[in-house]
C-alpha cells in the first residue's frame, strides 16, 4: 500500500472534517476524482480507521469506506486481491472492539454488514458469525455492545443468509435482552429481532414460537428505557414495535392484552417524561389499529377507556401542532370508536363520560365532552337511539360555568352535528339560542362560532327564522373579532349561505363588500388562513345566490383565486382549486375561458413533490399517510432504499430520517383536492375539457399508487368521473341490459376506458384502505349503472370479485392477520367496516341492473352473502343495507329473480317487523319488487303481506323521517300488488288506508306505481264502487297540483278535475 496515497487520503478527510464549506468542498471534489473510483481507497480507509488519532476522522473514514464496498453490488470490493480482503476481514472487527468512540464503533460496524453482504453469500466469511456469537458473550459490556450491534447492522443487511442460525440466535438473544450490566445491548438486541421478525414466515411454527417467548422480554426493555428517561432509546424500541404490529404474521397475538394494558400504564404514568408517555400512547393506538380483532376478542375496550379517561383531563398545550398526553388519549378513544364495534366502546365510555361530567373538577367535565365529541364518528348510528340521554349532559356543558368545559361542549356539538345531522337539527331551537349567546363571550367565541358553522350545515329551510339574527351578529364579529376568530366567522356565514340559499340575497352584496379585502392579504400564518377561508366563503355564496347575481364578481374572484396560487402557499392553492371546482359548477361553459389557466396549475400540484423526497429514497408502504403527525400509525411504514450511485453519493447514515418522514401533509392534501377539482372540472364544463382529457388522465392513473390514502381515492373518484362524463359526450344511445352487448361504445371511449381500469384493478389488489375501496365500489356501482353492460365486457368477473371479496371480508382491507383464514368475521363490526359492506352491495346491484336477467348466475353466489348480513346480531347499517341491496338487484334482475321467490320472500317477511323503520321501509320495498317481477303467483299470501305492511301506515306526527319514508315504500308495494293482481286485493279494506296516505310526503319515487295504481283502477273501475271512483278523481285533483308534469305522463290527465 502507499504510504504517500494513504497521506493524501487522509489528509482530505481532515480537510472534509473542517467547518470551512470552501475548504470541504474541495476535498470532495478531489477524493472523488482521485481517490474513490481506486481500489487502493479500500485498504488505504481501513488502515486510516485504524490508525488516525482524530475520532472524526476515523468515523468519516468508516461511513466513506462502506459506500465504496457497497457502491455497485461490491464492484470495487471485488477487484481487491484477495489477500488484502481477508487482512481487512480478520482485523476490521478487532479494530471495532478497541475503539473507545462509539460513533467509530458503529460506523465501522455498518463497513463489516456491507463486507458481509457480499461475501456471507459467497460462503468466504466463515469466522464472522462465531467470532460475534463468542463477542456478544464476553465479560466486558462494551465487547458485547459492539458485538449485538454489528450482528444488527448484518442482519439489517443479509438476513436471508441466516435462516439456519435463527433458533441459535434466539437463544443468545434470550439472554441479551437481560443483560445485567449495559441497556445499550438490551436496546439492539430487541432492534435485531425486530429486523429478524421480518424475515419469519408463517409457516415457520418453531421461529414465531420462539420468538413469541421473547415478547415479555422486549416489552420489558421497552419499559426500562422509558422508567430510565432514555428517549432516543424508547424511540428506537417503539420502532421496533411498529413493525411488529405491522407485520403480516401474528408474532404478538397471544400478548396484545398484556402489551396494551403495559402501554396504558406507560402512558398513564405522570411521573414519565411527556415525550415518552406520548410515544407509549401512540403505540397503544398502532395495537387498536392493528391488532383490533385481538382487541374486540378479550373485550379490552372498557379496560382501556377506563385508563385514558383520567389523561384526558391533563391540560393540553396551546399550539394546535404540539402533542401531549391528553391529545394522544382522545385519538385512541376515537379509533376505538371508528375501529371496534360500537357495542363495545359506547356503552362503557357513556358512563365514564356521565361520571366524569358530574365531577367538581373542570378537567374532568372538559374531558367528558371531548371524549364525547371524538366518539360520534365511529359510534354515530349506534348513539342516535340514545341522545336523549346524552342531550342533557351536553345541554349542561354548553353552560358550565368553566370556560374550558364550555369550549369543549362546542366541539361535541361540531362533531355531533357531522355524524347526526337529524338529531342535531332537529335541535335548532335550543341550541341556535345557545350557539349565538356562546359567540358573545370573548372565552368561547371561536369553538362556539366552529360549532355554529357545522349547525348551520345541516339547519337547510330551517335557518330562514334565525337567518336576520345570525348575519346581524356574525357580520359585527367580521369588523371586531381578532384574525383567528375572523376566519371561523366567515366559515359560518359560508354555512349560512349554503343552508339559505336565495335567502341569502339580501345579504350578499354587503357581506361581499365586508370580505373582499381579506382576499387580498399577502401575510402568512392566520392572515393566509383567513384568506383562503374567505375564498371558500365566497364559492358557497355564489352556490347560493346563482351565476347571475355572482357574474360580476367572477372575473375578480378568479384574479384573486390564481393571485393565491401564486402565493407559495399549499392551503392557499387547496383553497384556490375547490373554487375553480365551485365557479365550474356555478357557471358552467363559461368557466371554459379560465381552463387553459386553470388545468396546468392542477397539474402542476398534482406533479409536485412531497417535503422531504429525496432522490434514492423511496416510499414504498401506503401507510405512511397516516404517520402526518398523528401519531396515529407507524412512522416505520417508510423503508429506505440505500441505493447507492456509481460515485457512492449516498449513505444509509447520511440521511436525514426526520427530515424523510416529515412528508408534509398540507401537500398531501393540496394535491388530493387538485386530483379531485379535475374530475369535478371536466363533469362541469364538458366538451371544453376534452383538449386536456388524455393529460389529466395520465396524471391520475400516475397517483393511484401515491402512499397517502385520501389522494388514491381523489384519483379514483375523478378517473371514474371523467369515464363517465366522456361516455356522456359521445351521444350514446340507450343502453340494453345483458350479458351481450347489443349497444357497443364509441372507440375513443373504449379506449380510455382501456387506460384507467388496469390501473384501478391493479390498485384495488393491493388497496388497505377501507375508505379508497368503498370509494372505488361506490365509483364503479355509478360507472356501471351509467356506461351499462359494454363497460363489463372481459371486466365482470372482476368487479364481482371485489365485491365477492368484501362481502366475505377477504379483502385485502380486511385482512387481519391474527385471524385464521377459516375463521368467520365477527358479525358485530365498526360502524367503518357496515359501510365498506354497503359500498360492495352497491356495487353488486349495479352489476344486476347492468346484466338485468343475465345476472340470475351470479346471484346464486350473492344471495347468501348479502342475506348474512341480516341477522339478529348486525347493525342497523348491516341489515338495512342487506335488504336495500336485494332490493336494487330485484328491480335489475326482473323476472330471473322468480327461482329465488321464495327465501327472498321469506326474508322479506322477517325484515317487515323489525325494530327500526328504515329497515321496514327497504323491506316494503323489496316486497313490492318481489311481487311485481317474479313469475311466481304470490296472490295466496298478499292478506300476510299485507297485514305486514298495516302497521307502516300508522304514523305520528312527529315521528322521525324514516316512519314516513317507510309508509310511501308500503304505498308504493301496495299499489304494485294491485297492479299485479287486483283481484287478490281486498280494495274495500285497502283502499281506505291506501288513499288516506296519498299525497306521498317523503319517497317520491313511488309515485310511479301509485301512478300507475291509480290508472290500473281507472281503466278497470268496474272492480271498485262509485265512491271509490269519486276518491280517485279527488287524490288525481291533489297530485295534479302537486306534480302536473308526472300526473300527464302517468297517462292521468283526462281524470283532473275541470279537465
Amino acid at each position: 500500500m502507499d504510504p504517500n496515497f494513504v497521506q493524501g487520503l487522509h489528509n482530505l478527510l481532515v480537510q472534509s472534517t473542517s467547518n470551512d464549506t470552501i475548504q470541504l468542498k474541495a476535498a470532495t471534489a478531489q477524493l472523488n476524482r482521485e481517490y474513490y473510483k481506486n481500489v487502493a481507497c479500500i485498504p488505504a480507509l481501513a488502515s486510516i480507521i485504524a490508525s488516525s488519532p482524530e475520532p472524526a476522522v476515523r468515523q468519516l473514514a468508516a461511513v466513506e469506506l462502506r459506500k465504496r464496498v457497497a457502491q455497485q453490488s461490491g464492484a470495487l470490493w471485488i477487484q481487491l486481491p484477495q489477500d488484502d480482503r481477508e487482512q481487512i476481514k480478520a482485523k476490521l472487527p478487532e479494530l471495532i472492539l478497541a475503539d473507545p468512540n462509539n460513533l467509530v464503533r458503529h460506523s465501522a460496524a455498518r463497513v463489516v454488514a456491507a463486507i458481509a453482504a457480499i461475501e456471507i453469500p459467497l460462503g468466504q466469511w466463515p469466522s464472522l458469525l462465531p467470532f460475534l456469537q463468542q463477542t456478544c458473550q464476553s465479560p466486558q459490556a462494551v465487547h458485547r455492545e459492539v458485538g449485538i450491534y454489528i450482528l444488527y447492522t448484518i442482519l439489517e443487511n443479509i438476513v436471508e443468509g441466516f435462516e439456519s442460525h435463527l433458533q441459535s440466535f434466539f437463544k443468545l438473544f434470550e439472554s441479551l435482552l437481560n443483560d445485567p450490566e449495559s441497556a445499550e445491548v438490551r436496546i439492539t438486541t430487541v432492534r435485531a429481532l425486530g429486523v429478524i421478525a421480518q424475515y419469519i414466515d408463517s409457516d415457520d411454527k418453531a421461529d414465531i414460537k420462539s420468538f413469541q417467548a421473547l415478547l415479555p422480554g422486549i416489552i420489558a426493555v421497552i419499559g426500562q428505557s422509558v422508567e430510565a428517561g432514555n428517549e432516543a432509546g424508547a424511540r428506537q424500541l417503539f420502532d421496533v414495535l411498529e413493525t411488529l404490529l405491522i407485520l403480516e404474521i401474528p408474532l404478538l397475538g397471544q400478548h396484545i392484552p398484556e402489551l396494551a394494558q403495559f402501554l396504558l400504564n406507560c402512558g398513564s404514568n405522570r411521573t414519565y417524561e411527556t415525550e415518552l408517555r406520548v410515544l407509549s400512547l401512540n403505540a397503544l393506538n398502532w395495537t387498536v389499529q392493528y391488532k383490533k380483532s385481538k382487541i374486540q376478542s378479550h373485550a379490552l375496550a372498557p379496560n382501556i377507556l377506563g385508563g385514558l379517561m383520567p389523561i384526558t383531563t391533563e391540560e393540553e398545550p396551546e399550539d394546535v401542532d404540539d402533542d401531549a398526553p391528553s391529545r394522544s388519549a382522545l385519538r385512541i378513544i376515537d379509533c376505538l370508536a371508528t375501529s371496534l364495534p360500537p357495542t363495545q366502546v359506547f356503552p362503557a365510555l357513556r358512563q365514564l363520560i356521565q361520571h366524569y361530567f358530574s365531577s367538581p373538577d373542570p378537567a374532568f367535565r372538559r374531558g367528558a365532552m371531548l371524549a364525547l365529541g371524538v366518539s360520534v364518528e365511529g359510534c354515530s348510528e349506534f348513539m342516535t337511539p340514545l341522545m336523549g340521554q346524552v342531550w342533557p349532559v351536553v345541554d349542561a356543558g354548553l353552560q358550565d360555568s368553566d370556560a374550558s368545559v364550555r369550549k369543549a361542549s362546542c366541539i361535541a356539538i361540531s362533531c355531533l352535528c357531522e355524524w347526526l345531522e337529524e338529531e342535531c337539527a332537529s335541535r335548532h331551537a335550543i341550541l341556535i339560542p345557545m350557539m349565538m349567546q356562546l359567540i358573545s363571550d370573548p372565552e368561547t367565541q371561536r369553538p362556539a362560532c366552529t360549532a355554529l358553522d357545522a349547525l348551520l350545515e345541516i339547519l337547510q329551510d330551517v335557518i330562514d327564522q334565525y337567518l336576520h339574527l345570525i348575519m346581524e351578529r356574525l357580520a359585527g364579529l367580521v369588523e371586531t373579532a381578532p384574525i383567528p376568530v375572523k376566519s371561523v366567522v366567515i366559515g359560518a356565514i359560508g354555512s349560512a349561505a349554503h343552508a339559505s340559499k336565495d335567502k341569502f340575497l339580501p345579504y350578499f352584496q354587503p357581506t361581499m363588500d365586508r370580505l373582499k379585502h381579506f382576499l387580498v392579504l399577502t401575510g402568512e400564518g392566520e392572515e393566509q388562513e383567513l384568506r383562503g377561508i374567505t375564498m371558500d366563503a365566497v364559492g358557497t355564496f355564489a352556490e347560493a345566490v346563482g351565476k347571475d347575481v355572482f357574474r360580476p364578481y367572477f372575473g375578480d374572484m378568479m384574479k384573486q383565486a390564481f393571485d393565491g396560487i401564486g402565493m407559495g402557499s399549499a392551503r392557499l392553492r387547496e383553497c384556490s382549486f375547490l373554487f375553480f371546482g365551485v365557479m365550474a359548477r356555478v357557471f358552467e361553459d363559461e368557466f371554459a375561458v379560465y381552463l387553459p389557466n386553470v388545468i396546468p396549475a392542477l397539474i402542476a400540484s398534482c406533479q409536485q413533490a412531497e417535503h422531504g423526497e429525496e432522490q434514492g429514497l423511496s416510499a414504498s408502504n401506503v401507510e405512511l399517510a397516516a404517520s402526518f403527525a398523528s401519531g396515529s400509525s407507524p412512522a416505520n411504514a417508510i423503508a429506505i432504499t440505500d441505493d447507492v450511485n456509481e460515485n457512492g453519493d449516498s449513505d444509509v447514515q447520511d440521511i436525514d430520517i426526520d427530515k424523510m418522514l416529515d412528508v408534509n401533509s398540507t401537500i398531501c392534501i393540496e394535491k388530493e383536492i387538485a386530483a379531485d377539482t379535475i374530475g369535478a372540472i371536466f363533469a362541469s364544463t364538458r366538451s371544453h375539457f376534452l383538449p386536456y382529457v388524455e393529460q389529466c388522465t395520465l396524471e391520475l392513473v400516475g397517483l393511484l399508487p401515491h402512499y397517502y390514502d385520501g389522494i388514491r381515492k381523489s384519483s379514483t373518484d375523478s378517473l371514474l368521473e371523467i369515464v363517465r362524463t366522456f361516455y356522456d359526450l359521445s351521444d350514446p344511445p340507450e343502453w340494453q341490459p345483458g350479458s351481450v352487448v347489443q349497444v357497443p361504445l364509441q372507440p375513443r371511449v373504449t379506449e380510455l376506458i382501456g387506460h384507467i381500469f388496469p390501473a384501478l384493478l391493479e390498485m384495488y389488489e393491493s388497496e388497505d384502505n377501507k375508505k379508497v375501496v368503498s370509494g372505488l365500489c361506490v365509483g364503479l356501482a355509478e360507472t356501471i349503472n351509467k356506461v351499462g353492460p359494454a363497460l363489463l365486457q372481459s371486466r365482470a368477473q372482476q368487479f364481482a370479485d371485489i365485491a365477492i371479496q368484501v362481502l366475505d371480508q377477504k379483502a385485502i382491507c380486511q385482512q387481519d392477520p391474527d385471524q385464521d383464514e377459516e375463521e368467520e368475521a365477527p358479525e358485530d363490526q365498526a360502524e367503518f367496516d357496515s359501510m365498506l359492506i354497503s359500498s360492495a352491495g352497491d356495487l353488486v346491484a349495479a352489476l344486476a341492473n347492468a346484466l338485468g336477467e343475465d345476472f340470475a348466475v351470479a346471484f346464486q353466489t350473492f344471495f347468501p352473502l348479502i342475506s348474512k348480513y341480516y341477522k339478529k346480531g348486525r347493525s342497523l347499517s348491516d341489515r338495512s343495507s342487506a335488504i336495500g341491496c336485494l332490493s336494487e338487484i330485484i328491480a335489475g334482475m326482473k323476472g330471473a329473480v322468480t327461482p329465488s321467490t321464495e327465501p327472498l320472500m321469506t326474508l322479506f317477511y322477517r325484515a317487515l317487523s323489525d325494530d327500526e323503520p328504515e329497515v321496514q321501509c327497504n323491506a316494503a320495498f323489496a316486497s313490492g319488487l318481489l311481487i311485481e317481477h317474479s313469475n311466481v303467483d304470490l296472490s295466496s299470501q298478499y292478506l300476510t303481506v299485507l297485514a305486514a305492511f298495516r302497521p307502516l301506515f300508522v304514523v305520528a306526527p312527529d315521528a322521525p323521517p324514516a316512519r314516513f319514508n317507510a309508509r310511501d315504500n308500503a304505498v308504493g308495494a301496495v299499489a304494485r300488488m294491485i297492479v299485479k293482481n287486483t283481484g287478490a286485493v281486498p280494495l274495500d279494506q285497502v283502499l281506505p288506508v291506501f288513499f288516506d296516505a296519498l299525497p306521498l310526503k317523503n319517497d317520491f319515487l313511488e309515485n310511479r306505481p301509485v301512478f300507475q295504481a291509480i290508472f290500473h283502477l281507472f281503466r278497470n273501475y268496474g272492480v271498485v264502487g262509485e265512491d271509490i271512483r269519486g276518491e280517485l278523481i279527488r287524490l288525481v285533483g291533489l297530485l295534479n297540483a302537486e306534480d302536473p308534469g308526472k300526473v300527464q305522463a302517468a297517462g292521468l290527465g283526462p281524470f283532473v278535475p275541470g279537465a
